[in-house]
């Protein structure tokens, strides 16, 4: 494994090609170029019989070029760094930056192909690659990029799983269009989300939400922090993938988890809830039980008694009373005395 550092600061670790798998994608490119030779050298005796030998040997030279030098770099341009022999192994070719192969980049490794394996037989890419940390020929270091492998096995140490609040939205999520190279860069993101700063979790999560966003229908709830949405279209777009491959092999599709293996960016089940900012505390829960509502009683009406006849009560006069005489005071326990 290698580790690439993107234009957004954002470490991310590829596995580099192995030498064999490279000599090995390079003799099928080789061969292809060979065969394709031989064809058209044939084709080209039997139309150029009667013409000139000069001109025979110019249409020669010129397709001897485009044969070992456009060859590489017409099938790397259009498929972002993939020929035939390397896409049969499993092998791209990438910038040292993670980004796709350009055609600048193809070019300057296309002329140094032509003078490392078909002038000096590849001795200098050995010895280049053989000195190299990552494996680079002359073409590689020239050209600034890197040959990396696709098919490695991978270490799954940080499993994508899907934000409960989100995943009956994501059950409706198309993802057909979403292309493999934009579901690693998001894959990459949220595995590494926690190592990032504050400001490069927002930029670089909004940015790839965005580019995530263009392919996945329908748009994410409002509100949802861009991990949350490329947890939830990531994790979605792993158990699809589970439930097509249980189906193709006859087995029962697989149980998700329940409970958070390990920390991620929704450690815990339940409802989304926003981070608390850096010395945060939360307030003390109520002590005492709230009070509860007065809900006054219905006056019940007058009955009489059955057989007794309503009397009033004859009024009284008012009488003042007379005052008092005002009490001595007492001591209180202490010997306080009240002040009169």
């Amino acid at each position: 494994m290698s580790e690439v550092v993107t234009g957004d600061a954002v470490v991310v670790e590829v596995r580099v090609a192995q030498m064999p798998s490279r000599a090995l994608a390079l003799i099928i490119d080789m061969a292809v170029q060979m065969t394709v030779l031989i064809a058209t050298y044939v084709a080209l005796q039997a139309f150029f019989l009667v013409t000139d030998t000069a001109l025979f040997a110019a249409v020669s030279i010129v397709l001897l070029v485009l044969v070992i030098v456009g060859y590489p770099v017409i099938f790397e341009t259009v498929s972002r760094g993939r020929s035939l022999g390397k896409l049969a192994l499993g092998l791209r070719v990438v910038s040292d930056d993670g980004s796709p192969e350009r055609f600048r980049q193809a070019l300057f490794r296309g002329l140094a192909g032509l003078v490392e394996f078909w002038m000096f037989s590849g001795a200098p890419a050995l010895i280049s690659s053989l000195v190299s940390q990552r494996g680079k020929r002359l073409g590689d270091i020239f050209a600034g990029t890197i040959v990396i492998s696709e098919r490695g096995p991978r270490s799954d140490g940080h499993l994508i799983m899907m934000p409960p609040p989100l995943a009956a939205w994501a059950a409706t999520l198309e993802l057909s269009q979403l292309p493999e190279e934009v579901a690693t860069a998001a894959r990459q993101y949220v595995s590494r989300w926690h190592d990032l700063s504050p400001q490069i979790q927002h930029e670089v999560g909004m940015r790839i939400a965005a580019q995530v966003a263009a392919f996945v229908s329908p748009a994410a709830p409002s509100g949802v922090p861009p991990h949350a949405y490329l947890s939830a279209v990531l994790a979605e777009r792993r158990r699809r993938d589970q439930v097509r491959l249980a189906q193709r092999n006859g087995m029962a599709p697989p149980v998700q988890p329940g409970p958070f293996p390990q920390p991620g960016p929704f450690a815990q089940p339940g409802a989304y809830q926003a981070p608390p900012p850096p010395g945060y505390q939360a307030p003390y829960p109520p002590t005492t039980p709230p009070a509860q509502q007065y809900q006054p009683q219905a006056a019940q009406p007058y009955q009489p008694q059955a057989g007794q006849p309503y009397q009033p009560q004859p009024a009284q006069p008012y009488q003042p009373q007379a005052p008092s005489a005002p009490e001595s005071p007492q001591a209180t326990p202490g010997g306080f005395v009240p002040p009169q």
